[in-house]
Formats: structure tokens, C-alpha cells, sequence
């Protein structure tokens, strides 16, 4: 097999995996809080060996998955009128325990268990400033939140809900549409921005991403046409060899 096959191969391996990314910014269109991401290609320089090489043929150029950044701009803010919907404006995170750890979310849609512990619709309850589950009494109805976080019922103050900041947000491990897992540091922000009855949008851009999509596929097409052109290329040229030397 000839280096430009290789080369095609590594456009090929890249363009699939820009594809899994697209994909999931489409399907996650509609998740509430979830920040798109993008992937970042590179050239890998290759040099080649030999004094006769022609000029500018000293490099090979591969392609090569860099790196996949999040887009972290603000979503747009939806009024929902349910007074446990809370929408982060601005930096950080809710932490949420579930069966897997302490895990960050943007996704701000809540309600009251049955024992009173404020959590999210799988369950999993939503922690204060302290990393404890925020219990609210099952007969207090009337709750507001305050944009520092303070939960308060008819009988005063209840809670302080946590938003962090994690150390790095683009190291941030996504799992599923609305969980992250911080592997770095967080902090607790020292100034969040809540919004009661509120939730984030996405902020995937759904038209630009479908468009996106067409084009890798298009770009797929092209190299795996190429791809079967030079096996075809090659296996004519062994074909016209063996027949020589027959």
C-alpha cells in the first residue's frame, strides 16, 4: 500500500470521528444545558527519507484528530414557570450525586421527591454549597431562589445551592446529553447567577450543525472514492507485472 492511501486513511479515520461529534451535538439539540463541541484537526508532518526527493516533498502530511473543544457561550434562557426549574447565568455547574459520583450539569430541571429532597428527573438529588442533598419540608410549597442559590420557605432559609467552577472546563468528561465528571478541582463560584422558573437552552446550533453533517459526509465520499481508486490502481499495476514476467 502507497503512503497517499495511507494519508487518505488518516483523512477517513478524522472525518469519522467528526462525524460522532456532530452527531451528538444534533441529537443533544434539544437537552437542556448541553454545550456543543467541536473537533480540532491538525497536519502531522511526517518526514520522508531520500536525497532525490522532489521539492516540497521532504514532509508527508497526515490528518490527525487534535483535540475536541466545548463551546462553553451561554444558552438561551427559557421561562417555564416551574418554581424548581433554575437556570445557571453565566459560569459553573450544579453538582448532582447519582449512582456513578458527584457529577456537573448545566441541566437545571428539578422537582421534589416524595421525602423532600430537591432532585433531578432520573432521581438524582442536587447538592448545596457543602456537597450535601438539599431537603426541603413536604409541606412547605412556597419556595424561592434566590440568584446567590439560597432556597427559602415559609419558615426562612433551608439551603444554599452549589454551583463550581471546575479548574479546567474544557477537560470536563462528558457522560450522556447532561452529566459531566470533573477530573480536575472544582470551586464553589463566588458570585452564581441563578434564575428561578427558568431553564438553558442548548446552545448547538442546529442548522449550521446539519450542515456541518452534509459536508463531512461529502468530504467522507470523495477520500473513500479515492481510496478505492488506488487499490484498483495498484492491483492493476501487480496484475501488468505478473503478466510480464509470466
Amino acid at each position: 500500500m502507497e503512503n497517499a492511501t495511507y494519508i487518505a486513511l488518516s483523512r477517513l479515520d478524522t472525518e469519522q470521528r467528526a462525524m460522532s461529534v456532530v452527531a451528538d451535538n444534533i441529537a443533544n439539540a434539544s437537552t437542556t444545558g448541553f454545550k456543543s463541541q467541536h473537533v480540532l484537526f491538525s497536519d502531522y508532518l511526517a518526514p520522508q527519507d531520500g536525497s532525490d526527493l522532489p521539492k516540497g516533498a521532504e514532509n508527508e502530511a497526515y490528518t490527525q484528530d487534535l483535540a475536541t473543544w466545548r463551546d462553553l457561550a451561554q444558552g438561551q434562557l427559557q421561562q417555564t414557570g416551574n418554581p424548581l426549574d433554575i437556570a445557571i447565568g453565566g459560569e459553573g455547574y450544579f453538582t448532582l450525586s447519582t449512582a456513578a459520583g458527584i457529577r456537573l450539569s448545566r441541566s437545571g430541571r428539578f422537582q421534589q421527591r416524595s421525602d423532600g429532597m430537591i432532585a433531578d428527573d432520573a432521581g438524582n438529588p442536587l447538592l448545596d454549597r457543602a456537597g450535601q442533598p438539599i431537603r426541603v419540608p413536604t409541606v412547605d410549597h412556597t419556595l424561592t431562589i434566590a440568584s446567590d442559590g439560597t432556597i427559602s420557605g415559609a419558615n426562612g432559609v433551608i439551603a444554599r445551592i452549589g454551583v463550581v467552577i471546575p479548574q479546567d472546563q474544557h477537560k470536563l468528561l462528558p457522560e450522556g446529553g447532561k452529566f459531566l465528571r470533573a477530573d480536575t478541582p472544582t470551586t464553589q463560584a463566588p458570585d452564581p447567577k441563578l434564575v428561578q422558573g427558568m431553564i438553558e437552552s442548548s446552545n448547538v446550533q442546529l442548522m449550521p450543525e446539519m450542515t456541518h453533517m452534509l459536508q463531512i459526509q461529502r468530504d467522507f465520499q470523495f477520500v473513500a472514492q479515492f481510496v478505492e481508486s488506488e487499490a484498483t490502481r495498484q492491483q492493476d499495476a501487480i496484475s501488468r507485472i505478473l503478466q510480464v514476467n509470466v
